[in-house]
């Protein structure tokens, strides 16, 4: 079993994109000062195009207190994902399930290890430095923020929240966006290797 692991974060100060709109008329987007956001931390199965998420809610003031890092929050984050994903992948029925992912501070540490330990049959495979084309799970939350968040106002973190749980609920169920965002991918990276001096 492949997957595809990444982490993206979703704000609650809109990111703004091209849209449509009446002629004569400018698409107003309102804002916010809040540094509030909803980190999202998924696989994607390069195979099926099925995705499986777990989110994290990540509070400014909250953030301050405690005296745990970001490192920390996200380290026990990266955590409770594996297992995640190991109960979707359960290794009665999966005998090894590598996840391609990244260099990211928080992929390593005690408290990771510790989820490693009791989630033997998954593997990491990290990719090279500054190389997010060959992660196809970048490209797909491309597409989740236009679905879900782009050119929106939310009222609060649990909307914010609901938007990108809907948007994941989407894709897990309408696979061939997923499939075909796989297929570009890989297309992409293998005509980059095929033709000389790129």
């Amino acid at each position: 079993m492949l997957l595809s692991q990444d982490e993206a974060r979703f704000r609650m100060v809109p990111s703004l994109r091209a849209a449509l709109g009446v002629k004569g008329h400018r698409v107003e987007v309102g804002t916010r000062d809040c540094q509030d956001a909803v980190s999202v931390f998924g696989v994607l199965d390069v195979v099926t195009g099925a995705v499986h998420a777990t989110t994290q809610e990540s509070r400014q003031w909250g953030n301050r207190k405690g005296g745990v890092s970001k490192t920390g929050r996200m380290q026990r984050a990266f955590a409770r994902h594996l297992r995640h994903v190991a109960r979707m992948y359960p290794r009665e029925r999966h005998r090894r399930v590598v996840l391609i992912t990244d260099n990211a501070p928080w992929h390593r540490g005690a408290v990771v290890d510790e989820a490693r330990r009791s989630c033997p049959h998954l593997e990491l495979y990290r990719l090279p430095s500054y190389s997010p084309r060959l992660n196809v799970i970048e490209r797909f939350w491309k597409a989740l923020r236009w679905r879900a968040a782009h050119n929106r106002l939310f009222d609060t973190l649990a909307d914010l929240k609901r938007a990108v749980r809907d948007g994941l609920r989407y894709f897990q169920t309408v696979r061939s966006p997923v499939r075909s965002l796989i297929r570009d991918c890989y297309t992409t990276v293998a005509n980059r290797t095929a033709s000389p001096g790129s």
